[in-house]
Parts: C-alpha cells; sequence; structure tokens
C-alpha cells in the first residue's frame, strides 16, 4: 500500500494533545486547576512559550478556562467539546509567527526606507491614524496595524516580500493568536504600539534604513515581551 509523508506536528500541539488525553482519563477532573504553566514546562523539557500556546489551544477548543492571575482550570462538559469545538489548523504558533515576522518585517522596513515613494508613505501615515482613530474609540486598532504592516511590505519595492507579509498576517489573525492577545492586549500596550509604529514612519521618512530595520525589529521583539507574559504563575 502507499505511503504518506509524515508531517511533524507543532510543538504546542504536541502539548494540547498530551493535556488532552490527561483530562480525558480523568487525571484532571472538571473544575480542577491544571499545574502551574512554569511547573508544565519543566516537567515536559519544553519553554513556558510553547507551553502557553498549548493551554490557549486547549481554550479554542473548549477543553480549559484561562482565568487571568488564578490559572488554568478544566471545564465541565470537555468529552464533548472536540466535537463542538473544530481543532485548530496545523498552523504556526503565535511566537513562531512573530519570529518570522521579525525577521521579515525588518528588511521590508530598511527597504521601504530606501524605496518608498511619497504616495507610499502618505499611506502609511494614514493607517497609523486609523489606528489612533481606534484607540480613542477604545477599539483594538488591529485592521490599522494590518494595514500598516502590509503597505510597509508593499512599499519594501519587492513583491515576494510583500506577500509574506500577507500570509503571515493571515496567521496573525488566526484563532489561536487571537485568544493570546485577548488575554495580554490592553489600551496601554495598544498605544505603546503605535509609538513603536511612529518611529518606524519617521525612520522611513528620513530614508535611513538601518534605523528602520530596527525599530520595526525593536517593535516586534516588544510585541513578543508583551505576549510572553505567564498567567500569573
Amino acid at each position: 500500500m502507499p505511503l504518506k509523508a509524515v508531517e511533524a506536528r507543532r510543538l504546542y500541539r504536541q502539548i494540547a494533545d498530551q493535556l488532552i488525553k490527561l483530562i480525558r482519563r480523568g487525571e484532571f477532573e472538571p473544575g480542577a486547576r491544571l499545574p502551574a504553566e512554569r511547573d508544565l514546562a519543566r516537567e515536559l523539557g519544553v519553554s513556558r512559550p510553547s507551553v502557553r500556546e498549548a493551554l490557549i489551544a486547549l481554550e479554542v477548543e473548549g477543553f480549559v478556562e484561562v482565568r487571568g492571575g488564578a490559572g488554568v482550570y478544566v471545564k465541565d462538559g470537555h468529552g464533548g467539546a472536540r466535537a463542538a469545538h473544530a481543532a485548530l489548523p496545523p498552523d504556526a504558533g503565535p511566537f513562531e509567527v512573530i519570529e518570522a515576522r521579525r525577521l521579515v518585517e525588518s528588511e521590508c522596513a530598511g527597504l521601504a526606507a530606501r524605496n518608498a515613494t511619497r504616495a507610499q508613505i502618505g499611506r502609511l501615515k494614514a493607517a497609523l491614524t486609523s489606528m489612533r482613530r481606534d484607540r480613542r474609540r477604545n477599539v483594538a486598532p488591529l485592521a490599522g496595524d494590518r494595514l500598516f504592516h502590509e503597505r510597509i511590505g508593499a512599499a519594501s519595492g519587492n513583491s515576494a516580500l510583500a506577500l509574506l507579509v500577507k500570509t503571515l498576517w493571515v496567521q496573525r489573525t488566526g484563532r489561536l493568536f487571537l485568544q493570546l492577545e485577548h488575554h495580554f492586549d490592553t489600551p496601554a500596550l495598544w498605544s505603546a504600539a503605535i509609538s513603536e509604529h511612529e518611529a518606524v514612519i519617521d525612520a522611513i521618512e528620513r530614508r535611513d534604513g538601518t534605523a528602520a530595520r530596527a525599530a520595526m525589529r525593536r517593535h516586534l521583539d516588544r510585541a513578543a515581551t508583551r505576549f510572553k507574559r505567564g498567567f500569573g504563575k
């Protein structure tokens, strides 16, 4: 019989599946609190961000409830959760997405400092204005954020890099990433992100490619730091 290629599962998915088996076997009863994130990471021999991605996946699929500052608890009725909630697609975890964006978008920003037209710089400023407007209305400015980054990709002058930016943003707006963002984003953090975007535009407008790359790298490094906080434990 023909054999099919075996695909390596994402690390967070492997962790999530191990925890699902324990929950279904009754190792963790409904209402029970799972071990602290740091303890799970030590027991499994993985990083805490990988554990955090797995816990968010379990929350999206209905197996657990994440209570900010109090831990992660098994939900009642988890036996049918997988049927009620389609399993997450085998996409990249949030921290993989951020790292990829850091590499790709930093270079896009550097190229944009050299290649962006005046009209493209104007469109970057318009995206930033949209973000500020949504922030004042207490709306998460995700639409303007996406426009900003995709327009930098376009301003790089490299259509392949622009396509990569758009592809990574499909992952950025996936359920797993958005659920992680739900736990850790605040209006203050969006204000900080807007200031970081301003630094990128300023460097591009000054035609300083080195500063533009550094500003984008700094922005995405800080984004990763914002998401790497634990659930209070």
